[in-house]
Parts: structure tokens; sequence; C-alpha cells
């Protein structure tokens, strides 16, 4: 019996002690197992894969608005209508010919020969080249305005106003006295300059703007005798043509000074027949018409801006005239 119990008892022993090692063996591949790690892909309801601190399955909020802007933006562009290029703005260029200068002058006794109490200025000194251009003066009193034209060949001063500074070397000479101290002065010539009749010194300050011209067809100076009108019915007046008449038409500028006051000319034309309507008009021969603008300043020296298909200066004597000029024109 005692046999028996203990018999039962080491059996009991062992077998539970087979059932530990057991467990201890399950327990060790199941930590193995569990050390190895599991890839856990997916939580939550089937199918909803994590992509970092999101599920996969739901939209990406900002990548979306951002190419749903960027799409808005393309459509946008493709509705607009085309936009012009930016255009910078366009300055006009100031012709490479014209000059420019400014400045403060003080008077000096003149020079020329009979003018030894008068005070002179000058601007632009004489030239061989012609100038054409504009001034604008102030001065510290009322002075006059002055072109040279020149210098004249032999025999040329035959009663036009003379400026010569030794007796042998000589200019025609237009005078403009405005009587202020201050203005401007549309001007062409072979020199530029400012006076008084005083002999106490004057200050001027100006600005003048001008281009130099050498000689062609359409810009000279030049000294003239008139000759009878050809004109019909002009018969007993005088005329120096200055610019013969053209097909094309002349603009420009002329300054003069004559030996006598002269009347201005300037011819439009030929016209065609029928075109003769009452205008003033001059013509050679009946046939051949002009439009006739006319122009009397009672005066023998000036400036005239002009357009036309030729330029005369006249006189409704029968005495000849003297006339030096000079003009800078274009034609068209």
């Amino acid at each position: 019996m005692t046999k028996t119990i203990l018999s039962v008892l080491l059996l009991t022993g062992i077998l539970f002690t087979a059932s530990i090692v057991a467990a201890v063996d399950l327990m060790q591949p199941a930590e193995a197992i569990k050390s190895k790690g599991t890839k856990l892909t997916r939580t939550g309801s089937a199918g909803s894969v994590v992509c970092g601190d999101r599920l996969c399955s739901e939209p990406v909020e900002e990548e979306k608005e951002i190419k749903v802007e960027e799409e808005i933006a393309v459509e946008e562009e493709a509705k607009a209508p085309p936009t012009k290029p930016k255009m910078e703005p366009k300055m006009e260029k100031v012709p490479a010919e014209w000059k420019a200068a400014t400045g403060t002058l003080t008077s000096m006794q003149d020079p020329g020969i009979g003018h030894e109490t008068h005070q002179l200025a000058i601007i632009l000194a004489p030239s061989a080249m012609v100038y054409k251009g504009i001034l604008s003066y102030d001065a510290s009193e009322p002075i006059q305005l002055v072109a040279l034209h020149g210098p004249l060949a032999e025999g040329e001063d035959n009663g036009q106003p003379i400026w010569t500074p030794d007796g042998e070397t000589k200019f025609a000479l237009t005078f403009i006295d405005p009587q202020t101290s201050m203005g401007s002065w549309v001007f062409t010539g072979n020199a530029l300059a400012v006076h008084t009749m005083n002999t106490n010194p004057f200050t001027v300050s100006y600005s003048v703007t001008y281009m130099e011209k050498e000689m062609s067809e359409t810009v000279s100076t030049g000294t003239l005798t008139s000759m009878q009108d050809p004109g019909i019915g002009h018969e007993t007046h005088q005329l120096a043509i200055i610019l013969a008449p053209s097909e094309k038409t002349y603009s420009g500028l002329l300054t003069y000074s004559a030996s006598e006051p002269i009347q201005l000319v300037a011819l439009h034309g030929p016209l065609k027949a029928g075109e003769d309507m009452g205008q003033a008009i001059w013509t050679p021969d009946g046939e051949t018409k002009f439009a006739l603008t006319f122009v009397d300043e009672g005066a023998n020296m000036g400036t005239w801006s002009f357009a036309g298909n030729a330029l005369a200066v006249h006189t409704m004597n029968e005495e000849t005239f003297t006339v030096s000029y000079s003009v800078v024109a274009g034609q068209n």
C-alpha cells in the first residue's frame, strides 16, 4: 500500500515536471517569433493602410488643393485674352545735326567800323556754314538781334546794311530791334549776336538750338540784284528769285537784308485748268499759273518762315534793288 502511494506520487511529479518543461519549450519559440517583429501594416477597418500619421485611404488635402489651384490657374490663363507685351516708352531722338548751347555773356565794344560806341555779344561766331535755329534770351536791358550773311564778294555791298571789322571783309547785316530785354527769335545766317547802341556793357543769358548746314540747292547764303518781274501785269515791278519754281514743295526759313523795303513772295502750283478762281495769280505766259502769297512787311530786313513751290522777294518799283539772305529749306 505504501509502495503504491509512493509510485503514484512519483509518477505525478514526473508528469508535472514534464508539463512544465513542455510549457517552457513552447514559450521559447513564441518569444523568439515575437522578437522578430510582425509587420503591422493594417489597422482599424479592413483594407485601411497606414501612411505615416494618416490612413493611406484618406485624401491628401494639401496636395489636392495645390493641384486644384494649378488647374484653375491654367484654365484662367487659357480663357484670358492675350496680353500685349509691355512696351517701354519710346524716346524721340533729337536729330544728330541739331546742337544746343546755354550761357551768359557780358558784352564788349562792337569791333565793327562805325559801331565803336556800341556794345556786342557774339553767340554764334562767323562761319562758312549756314546756321538755322531759335534763340531765347534775357538781357539786362533792351537789345537788338543781329544776323550776318557772307562774307560778301567784291561789289555785292550795294545799298544793303553792312557790318565789317576791317573795311575789307564785309557781311550783310540783318538788324532786328524788338525793343525788349527778353524774347525769342527764329533765325538763319552765318553769325548770330545781340547788340545795343549804348557804350555801357550789358549782360545776356541765352539758350540757342541750331544746326549748321552746308551749301546746297536749298541751303544758301547769297546776294542778288533784282530784275524786271516777268509776271504778266508786273512789268513795272522788280523781282529776285531765291528758290526757283519746282514741282516739289519747299519749306524753310529765310533771313534777309535788302537795299530798300521789299515784299515776300511764295508761289503755289502750277495750278490745273480751272483752279484760278479769284485768288491772286502770278503767271509768266498766261498759261502756266501759280497762286501767289504776297507779304508786305514794309521793312528791308527780317525773317520769314515759308512754304511753297517757289520763293522770291519783290518791289513795286522800277529800279533794281539788292538783297542779301540766308535760306535753309527742305523739299518734299
